[in-house]
C-alpha cells in the first residue's frame, strides 16, 4: 500500500479534483479505478466532478495489486543499484531476461522483483535484451509509470567491429521484422521509423567504442543499425559479429537519469562496464 498526501496551492485554487490529480500524473485508467473509496479530502470523500480549493489535504491510497502469473525468485542474484520509494533500478547481467516467456519462466528480472517485492506488479521503464547488460529501472506502482516516463532518460555503450570514420554521427533507417523469424530484424522501407545517434569514445585496432542514445525504441534498434552500416556490434552473432572474443553482443546500458517522483529531484545514476567488455576494451 501506498499513501500519498497533497496540500492543494493556492494557484489550484477552485479546481475540479480530476483536473488536480491529472496535474500529479494521475491517468485517466487511475483516477477511475480511486473512484472507488481510495481518495479522500479533508478526511472525507469527494466526486471528481467536485472543486478543491488552497489549503485542502487530499490523500491518495495506491492499493496492493496481483501480479500472480510471475513466479517469485528469491535465489536470483541481481544488484540494486538504487531504490526509492516509488522505483527501483538494477543491474541486470547478460543471460537474464527482463520479462518471462515460453523459454524463460522463473528466471528473469521480473522473478526476482516478485521475490523482493511480493505485492507490486512488475513495470520497467526500460525493457533491454536477455544479452544486454546494464541499467533497467523498474516503477513501483502505476502512478509512478505515467511520472518516470516523463523525464527517464539513458545512454547505451556499444563495442562495434571496425574504426568508425566519423566522430559521431545518426542511424535514420526503418526497422520492420525479417519475414519468417519472431526473432530478427532488419532495415527494410516498409518498417517502422528508427533514430539512433552515437558518439565515438574510443578507436581500438579493430574495433571502435560509441555511446549511443536512442530517438527511438524498436527491437534490437542498436544492434540492427550498426550491423546495417556494415559495425556489427562485437559477439553479436545475430547480425554478423563475431564472438572471438566476447560471446554476446558487446551493449551496456550505463547512464541513467531520472526525476524521483516524490521529491522532484533528477537521480543520475552510472554502471561500470562488465567484466567481458572491459576484457574486449583491453
Amino acid at each position: 500500500m501506498r499513501n500519498l498526501q497533497y496540500i492543494v496551492p493556492v494557484e489550484a485554487n477552485g479546481w475540479k479534483l480530476e483536473s488536480f490529480l491529472r496535474k500529479q500524473g494521475y491517468s485517466r485508467r487511475l483516477i477511475i479505478a480511486l473512484k472507488r473509496g481510495n481518495l479522500e479530502v479533508n478526511g472525507a470523500h469527494r466526486r471528481m466532478v467536485d472543486p478543491v480549493f488552497a489549503g485542502d489535504e487530499i490523500r491518495v491510497r495506491l492499493g496492493t495489486e496481483d501480479h500472480s502469473k510471475i513466479v517469485p525468485n528469491a535465489a536470483l542474484a541481481v544488484f540494486v543499484v538504487q531504490e526509492g520509494e516509488d522505483w527501483v533500478v538494477y543491474n541486470k547481467p547478460a543471460g537474464m531476461a527482463v520479462h518471462p516467456s515460453f523459454l524463460y519462466h522463473d528466471n528473469t528480472l521480473a522473478n526476482a522483483f516478485a521475490a523482493q517485492y511480493p505485492e507490486i506488479t512488475f513495470r520497467p521503464l526500460n525493457r533491454i535484451d536477455r544479452d544486454t547488460t546494464g541499467l533497467c529501472l523498474v516503477a513501483k506502482n502505476v502512478l509512478a509509470v505515467g511520472l518516470l516516463k516523463q523525464t527517464v532518460g539513458k545512454r547505451y555503450y556499444a563495442v562495434v567491429e571496425g574504426v568508425l570514420p566519423k566522430d559521431e554521427g545518426t542511424i535514420d533507417a526503418p526497422i520492420v521484422r525479417v519475414p519468417g523469424s519472431i526473432i530478427s530484424r532488419s532495415v527494410g522501407e516498409n518498417g517502422q521509423r528508427a533514430v539512433t545517434h552515437y558518439r565515438v569514445l574510443r578507436r581500438l585496432s579493430r574495433h571502435t567504442l560509441v555511446e549511443v542514445s536512442l530517438e527511438t525504441g524498436r527491437t534490437h534498434q542498436i544492434r540492427v543499425h550498426f550491423s546495417h552500416m556494415g559495425f556489427p556490434l562485437a559477439g553479436d552473432a545475430l547480425y554478423g559479429g563475431h564472438t572471438d572474443l566476447i560471446s554476446r553482443q558487446a551493449l551496456h546500458c550505463g547512464l541513467l537519469w531520472f526525476d524521483d517522483p516524490q521529491t522532484g529531484e533528477t537521480v543520475r545514476l552510472k554502471c561500470d562496464f562488465p567484466e567481458d567488455m572491459e576484457n574486449l576494451l583491453k
